[in-house]
């Protein structure tokens, strides 16, 4: 797979599409009238809500950006065609650590939506490349920051939609 491709089914993909439609039009238009409103206010070297708005509109512009770039590279996986028993993107996986028994439970999903927090990994990260590609019983091991980590996969799922 290549770096820049981003694996995602459908149902993700339109999601994406939606909020990018809507930074594009809503967005953008809301931004406007923020910053047209803060001009009024009159010298805008010395106009905070001038200054609040632009930085908004960079990030807005920033997250436009990133959108279109993560569809343009987006590769839909057709979820018919995938094996289920083999970790792949959209997949949850349960995992012991080996080196303490500790189990946990992973989503794989692509990079920009990955939310560590809620146990959603990229499939770039140390361990959700590590897992792909293997089945329930397998042992990986997963290069972290940290050092070596050999995970053996108890369970794997395909989430649907």
């Amino acid at each position: 797979m290549a770096d820049n491709v981003n694996k995602m089914n459908q149902a993700q993909y339109d999601k994406m599409k939606a909020e990018l439609d809507k930074l594009r039009g809503q967005g953008r238009a809301d931004i406007a009238e923020k910053i047209a409103n803060a001009r009024s206010y009159g010298d805008l070297s010395e106009n905070s809500e001038y200054q609040g708005a632009k930085e908004e509109q960079q990030r807005l512009e920033a997250k436009i950006s990133d959108l279109e770039e993560t569809l343009a590279n987006a590769e839909i996986v057709d979820e018919k065609s995938i094996a289920k028993d083999v970790v792949d993107v959209n997949f949850v996986v349960k995992v012991k650590y080996l080196s303490d028994g500790f189990t946990d439970t992973y989503h794989i999903v692509s990079t920009q939506i990955a939310d560590p927090l809620q146990n959603m990994i990229s499939d770039r990260s140390p361990i959700g490349g590590a897992l792909i590609g293997h089945k329930t019983g397998d042992v990986v091991t997963a290069e972290t920051p940290t050092g070596n980590v050999k995970l053996e996969i108890l369970d794997v799922k395909m989430v649907e939609g």
